[in-house]
């Protein structure tokens, strides 16, 4: 027998890939709406090929991805439900199509990067947030899926960090706005700005139209290597340092510092190793992935520590949350 974890590293490509196309053709929306069903059934409903979806559903269900439901039919295993409607609060779709069609095709350059090293391979490549940028169906794909990733998590962060005297949020690099449209329907005195390039305003402004926050969330362009930030009393990096070296992310926060009002405070969200990088396995995942898509690496508490201190902050303090994003919080004195 193939010891499990590397069975499983072994046909996972496959899984994923079921996954995503389950996703894209409606199989698990068809489950939910109509409950338990055979793969014949639902080929018919969903106008798909019947020998070709017994195939997919089969893998799902080994995989653990569907549940035997009796007599030949296929249900959605208990608690799955949020993370599989496209409605659902925790919707994986956009991040799975990501992996995909996005970051596995940026993995195949660690072949190289083991040969030569990161800097020789990427010398002749785009900037990585040219690549992302390169068009506005790009620019979509990518915030959906920073989207889906961020939103519920953001709802649980926002209330772990205790906004309820802060006045002026800035949220930097901010994307469409999870973790501001969050903080703001939590706290309804609190403003906030969300500093990102110029091709995220038209998917930041719709967001904020549908959430009804016209007159609470500013968007303002900018390059944060070149621009100042905009002043406020909380700085938010939310998923930012990640993406970027130890050196840069301590110029970051040092033009927060600058920017944040005396007392004013500074929130780091982001997945977190363990102390002895023994885990978790989604850090070491995107830590992996990191390096191949942006300049970054995913740290532990205390290295975010470190250079929030390093930054002129003070008062450093780690907020777990019971999911894999977590907040470390700092104060300008």
């Amino acid at each position: 027998m193939i010891p499990p974890p590397l069975e499983n590293a072994l046909y996972g490509i496959h899984a994923t890939h079921a996954l995503r196309l389950a996703d894209r053709h409606g199989v698990f929306t068809h489950l939910l709406r109509h409950g338990p069903a055979t793969a014949p059934a639902a080929a018919a409903e969903l106008g798909l090929d019947a020998e070709t979806l017994e195939r997919l559903m089969l893998l799902l269900k080994v995989s653990g991805l569907l549940a035997d439901a009796g007599g030949g039919r296929y249900e959605l295993p208990a608690g799955t439900a949020d993370f599989l409607a496209p409605d659902g609060p925790r919707y994986l779709g956009g991040f799975v199509e990501h992996l995909v069609t996005d970051a596995s095709r940026q993995l195949e350059l660690l072949d190289g990067y083991l040969t030569h090293g990161k800097d020789a391979v990427d010398a002749d490549l785009p900037d990585a947030f040219a690549r992302i940028h390169r068009d506005g169906a790009s620019t979509e794909r990518f915030l959906a899926a920073m989207w889906q990733l961020s939103h519920h998590a953001s709802d649980r962060l926002a209330e772990l960090a205790d906004l309820g005297t802060v006045t002026r949020l800035v949220d930097v690099g901010g994307a469409n706005g999870p973790f501001a449209v969050a903080a703001l329907r939590r706290h309804p005195a609190l403003r906030a700005t969300v500093f990102d390039l110029p091709e995220v305003e038209p998917f930041l402004k719709a967001k904020r139209s549908e959430h009804g926050l016209d007159d609470r969330l500013d968007f303002r362009a900018g390059d944060f290597f070149r621009d100042e930030l905009p002043p406020g009393d909380c700085f938010a990096f939310g998923y930012v340092l990640s993406d970027w070296s130890d050196a840069t992310c301590l110029d970051l926060l040092r033009s927060a510092h600058r920017a944040c009002a005396p007392g004013g405070r500074v929130l780091v969200m982001d997945r977190l190793f363990d102390e002895d990088r023994d885990g978790p396995l989604g850090a070491a995942v995107m830590n992996l992935s990191m390096h191949v898509e942006t300049q970054g690496r995913h740290r532990s508490a205390r290295e975010y520590a470190g250079l929030l201190e390093a930054a002129g902050f003070t008062a450093c303090e780690v907020r777990r949350s019971d999911g894999d994003k977590h907040l470390v919080t700092a104060r300008r004195s």
